[in-house]
Order: C-alpha cells, then sequence, then structure tokens
C-alpha cells in the first residue's frame, strides 16, 4: 500500500489479512488444457487465473483461484504482484502451502502451524537485511513514474508496464528439452566456440543452451526484418550478491534483468546459435557478488529507456516462470504432482516459460505465438536438434545445471 504521509509504498500486513480465495467451476476440457501435445488457444486459460484488486492507494500481493472441471479433476492458479513477489517467491510459497496440505493429511492436524515447515521452506520477511544507503529504492519510484508517463506528484499503484494487448488467435504449446537434446546444443556450441573464439570460456549451462535454441528459433519464426532490434532480457537473482547476501529463502523480489541487444540478422545466420549463446552467456554472470546494487541507478535509467525504444521496428523475448531449475511440479498437496504447470502470463509480455520438467531430467517452455508462428517454431526446434552436425563427434563434458 501506499500510506497518505510516505514518499515510497510499503509492504503492509495488518491483523486478519489474508489471500483472497475464488472457487470457480468451468466446462472446459481439462484433458486438452494438460496436453504437452499440440497447441491450444491461449485465451482458454484466462478464466482459471485470479485478477489482483489494484487500487491507488492498495494493491493486492496475491490472490487464489480454484476451479472444478466436473468428472474431470480442477486447476489451483495463484496470481502474484511481482514488485513483491519474484519467481523464486512463489515457488517457495507454493512448495510451502502444498507440503502443509500434505502434512495435514498424514498428521490429521487440524490447525497448521509453522513448526511444520522445514527450515528451507520457512520464509524470511525481514526487508531491513536489505541495505540500500544511497536511496535506490527512491531512484526506482521516480523513474517508473516517469516511464509511465504518470504525474510525479500523483501518489498511484496502478503503475505498470504496458503489455501487449491478447490476441485471440494466439496458441500456446509445450515443448521439452531432455538432456540428451541439451547435450547435442553444447556438442554444437563447443565445436563453433572452438574454431570462432578458441579463447574465450561460454557458460554453457542448461539455461543458456535452453534460452539460446529457443530465442534462435522464436526470432526466425516471427519472420523478423534483419535490421529489426531483438532485446533480450535474463533474470538474474540477486539474493547471493547482496553485501551482505540474503539468505536464500527470502521472501519478495530481489532480482535485477540483464539484458542484450542485436539485430534480427545475427539470429538468423549460419552460427547464430553461437552468437546468442555467447550473449547469453555474459548476461547470466550479472554482478559479482556484494556488487548487486552498485550501478543500479544507471542500470535502472537504461533499461527502462531500452523497453521505451521497443516498437514496430524492435521485439523484446524474456523469460517468466523463473529458469531451468524452478521446480514448480515438487509441490505434491497429497495428491501427487500436478500433471501439468502453465506460465499464463506469457501471452501478454512476449516471454517464454521455463522450469524444471514434471519427471525433473529435462527442462520444460512455454511458448505463445499466432498458429502460423507456431507451426514455424516447432519445425525449427525439432529441426535444429535433428542436426547432424550436432552428433557428428562425441561429447564428454558434464552440463551445469544452474545459470
Amino acid at each position: 500500500m501506499w500510506p497518505p504521509d510516505a514518499e515510497k509504498p510499503a509492504v503492509c500486513y495488518f491483523k486478519d489479512d489474508g489471500v483472497s480465495v475464488t472457487v470457480a467451476e468451468s466446462n472446459a476440457d481439462l484433458r486438452l488444457l494438460c496436453s504437452n501435445n499440440g497447441t491450444r488457444r491461449a485465451v482458454e486459460f484466462h478464466p482459471l487465473a485470479p485478477r489482483l484488486s489494484i487500487s491507488d492507494d492498495k494493491a493486492e500481493v496475491t490472490a487464489i483461484q480454484i476451479t472444478l472441471f466436473p468428472n474431470q479433476g480442477f486447476s489451483i492458479c495463484i496470481s502474484v504482484h511481482h514488485t513483491v513477489i519474484d519467481g523464486k517467491s512463489a515457488v517457495l510459497f507454493i512448495k510451502s502451502w502444498a507440503y502443509l496440505c500434505k502434512k495435514l493429511q498424514q498428521q490429521n492436524v487440524v490447525v497448521p502451524v509453522p513448526s511444520l515447515l522445514p527450515e528451507s521452506l520457512i520464509p524470511c520477511f525481514d526487508r531491513r537485511l536489505i541495505k540500500d544507503p544511497r536511496g535506490i529504492d527512491m531512484v526506482y519510484v521516480k523513474q517508473l513514474m516517469a516511464f509511465t508517463g504518470s504525474d510525479p506528484n500523483t501518489r498511484s499503484l496502478k503503475v505498470t508496464i504496458p503489455v501487449a494487448k491478447v490476441d485471440s488467435n494466439l496458441v500456446r504449446k509445450t515443448f521439452t528439452l531432455t538432456r540428451e537434446d541439451l547435450n547435442k546444443l553444447k556438442h554444437k556450441l563447443v565445436l563453433v566456440n572452438k574454431d570462432q573464439h578458441p579463447s574465450k570460456q561460454l557458460h554453457l549451462s542448461t539455461f543458456v543452451l535452453t534460452c539460446a535454441h529457443v530465442f534462435i528459433c522464436l526470432v526466425k519464426a516471427r519472420g523478423e526484418d534483419a535490421n529489426t532490434t531483438v532485446t533480450f532480457w535474463v533474470p538474474a537473482d540477486c539474493r547471493s550478491r547482496l553485501d551482505p547476501p540474503l539468505p536464500g529463502n527470502y521472501f519478495g523480489s530481489c532480482i535485477l534483468a540483464e539484458f542484450a541487444v542485436a539485430k534480427a540478422g545475427d539470429f538468423m545466420q549460419e552460427d547464430g546459435i553461437a552468437f546468442v549463446a555467447e550473449k547469453l552467456s555474459d548476461s547470466v554472470k550479472g554482478p559479482k557478488k556484494g556488487d548487486a546494487i552498485i550501478g543500479t541507478e544507471d542500470r535502472i535509467a537504461r533499461e527502462l529507456e531500452v523497453m521505451k525504444e521497443t516498437g514496430e521496428q524492435s521485439i523484446e523475448i524474456a523469460i517468466a516462470g523463473g529458469t531451468s531449475h524452478f521446480d514448480f511440479y515438487e509441490s505434491d498437496f497429497g495428491w501427487g504432482k500436478p500433471n501439468k504447470v502453465e506460465i499464463v502470463s506469457i501471452d501478454g509480455t512476449g516471454a517464454i516459460s521455463l522450469m524444471q520438467s514434471r519427471d525433473g531430467g529435462s527442462v520444460e517452455i512455454g511458448v505463445v505465438l499466432d498458429e502460423p508462428q507456431m507451426e514455424v517454431f516447432t519445425s525449427l526446434f525439432v529441426n535444429g536438434l535433428n542436426d547432424k552436425e550436432n552428433t557428428s563427434r562425441p561429447l564428454r563434458t558434464v552440463l551445469r545445471s544452474r545459470c
């Protein structure tokens, strides 16, 4: 909320506060919505997602909707305000809730208590741990208000980054990269890098390999002109990079958006995946430990300027849902793993979603495009993995699973 006597918003909790929960019913085909094969209309997921209530002085942090599909099953959808909750915190919330539900069933406990949670799932809410001697918070508030065209003298929590209107023709599809697929991509990149930049060490993690392959397919599928500017954003968790570092279970929004700018033609060249992998490799390194807040004033201005320049001659590619090691599927409420996890918001932002697959051994990628583009993307995604030169020589390097 934004108290009338405060110069900036604050996260507030009052006695008897709670999370709004909506219970709904749907006649949609749940099996189709949960399918890993084929495309699904993006708009079909919208009725399942609750909307956050936002006014000038108050904004909901979390809202939940449980939708029953008679004789089929049910869905649980959680909407979060990203000013307060980042992807890592969202996973922590869901896993903690699921853990307590499962324990209640196993132990016949009537009222859940925090002590039931293992230490790794107990959230840390202490904002005093973040040191901001230079007032970066106010820089962010003022720059964001200016970016959205809001009156700097008006206090309003309705300030949002504009997103594209969701087209009813958009379709959603899930893709998977197995360990074997990732090794093929790494093999190719190691060979190309050895020929072109033998002295440069690339950070070829699962995250970099996945994003490089997907970003190449996205730009080509969209049929962009070679001179179109492409900006791709990479989220960086800063908990361990602050001074002093924050605990891994810090509950809030503690990320920086690393970004790189290129031309669509760079993605379309024969070794485009090597170019993108190099850009991503540099981006994921992000700030060093203890340096996450240094230079943030300039960073905020630069990021907002890049967003402002995005128009007809430029496109953005971002990542939602975190990274390839986010394990949403490990959220067991007592009925086993969920059959399907989707990040609904990507159809309005042009982002892709990444998470650990249900079997835990692969990476699951969510993509939203219009139908003709999705057909091209699917062909590029599959053919890019079947390229013979990817498997012409054996590779014995062990993949790193985290960025």
